[in-house]
């Protein structure tokens, strides 16, 4: 066998891209202790770069969560809907397969529905989506549960010319709904999801504030039509890009280990949650979201909310 291609920065972090052109792992820094600038300055180049990257072996607690977080920007609450997952921390949700999402579970004797797994961008329904979510597994089941993202730098990179100039000036409507599967009724979780509707117009291509790039930003979870379409027209642009920036090429898929760690570049990635959980398994994640900007289309015009029907 060969060796896996290594890529040791300045500082020593050792950076092993993970695919052609998504995700890398990073070697070499101890995150339970403070992270000095220049070594945060090397994660976000591998960041920007790779789109997200992975930590092993990192078993932090929730305060030194925060502190990684607070070393690339500012945490948010933990979810605009949902309750605070602990009131100690609320810039952190708790994500538990068996305790439910930030705490809210199904009434008793409920199952709850089935809400569909779809590649999503976190946070997409206000006006400025986080900049980036750090994931800690705190619980991670034997088998299953590995979790994917796409790069969707990379994904508008090989639209055709002709498309890129038709899309470029689109805006899509996002929206905090749930997909429930088979028609069924909301569940406790759902409700507590959606419990305020919040809607956001952003560009179909957005313009990435850091590296320039376009980048793909609508994903089958939130994002509801294309505003410059009818809705006919819409659903079938739509239907093609979610299954273009799906593509193999564009993804990396993580398997968890205890003391595994995720951050990735909410701006340029879609991510999709796992489903082959075996039954009686558990699984528990925290996450950190951390502020974003307003995003802006190749033209330069920004996003803006959409008020509440009334």
């Amino acid at each position: 066998m060969g060796q896996r291609t290594t890529n040791a920065t300045e500082l020593g972090l050792d950076i092993r891209p993970m695919t052609g052109y998504t995700g890398a792992e990073i070697f070499g820094v101890d995150l339970t202790k403070p992270i000095e600038a220049e070594v945060a300055a090397e994660i976000r180049a591998a960041l920007l770069q790779w789109k997200v990257v992975f930590f092993r072996d990192q078993f932090i607690d929730r305060d030194q969560h925060l502190a990684l977080a607070r070393a690339f920007g500012d945490p948010l609450p933990g979810h605009p809907t949902f309750p605070p997952s602990f009131p100690d921390y609320p810039e952190i949700l708790l994500l538990d397969n068996q305790q439910g999402t930030a705490n809210v579970k199904e009434k008793k004797g409920a199952s709850g529905p089935r809400i569909e797994s779809r590649w999503h961008t976190d946070v997409k329904f206000i006006e400025a989506p986080p900049m980036g979510s750090i994931l800690r597994a705190v619980v991670v089941p034997p088998y299953g549960g590995d979790t994917q993202w796409s790069n969707l730098a990379m994904a508008y990179s090989y639209l055709s010319p002709e498309i890129k100039v038709f899309i470029d000036g689109l805006h899509a409507v996002n929206h905090n709904a749930l997909p429930i599967d088979r028609g069924e009724m909301p569940g406790e979780i759902a409700k507590a999801f959606m419990s305020k509707p919040l809607r956001a117009v952003h560009p179909v291509v957005r313009v990435h504030p850091e590296t320039g790039e376009k980048v793909i930003f609508v994903e089958p979870n939130f994002t509801d039509y294309i505003v410059e379409l009818s809705r006919r027209e819409s659903n079938y642009i739509l239907a093609m890009l979610y299954e273009h920036l799906q593509r193999q090429e564009f993804t990396v898929r993580f398997r968890w280990e205890p003391g595994s760690i995720a951050f990735w570049d909410n701006r340029a990635t879609a991510h999709i949650v796992p489903t082959d959980i075996p039954k009686g398994m558990h699984r528990c994640h925290e996450r950190i979201t951390i502020a974003g900007d307003i995003p802006v289309d190749p033209a330069g015009n920004k996003s803006y909310v959409l008020e509440p029907d009334v």
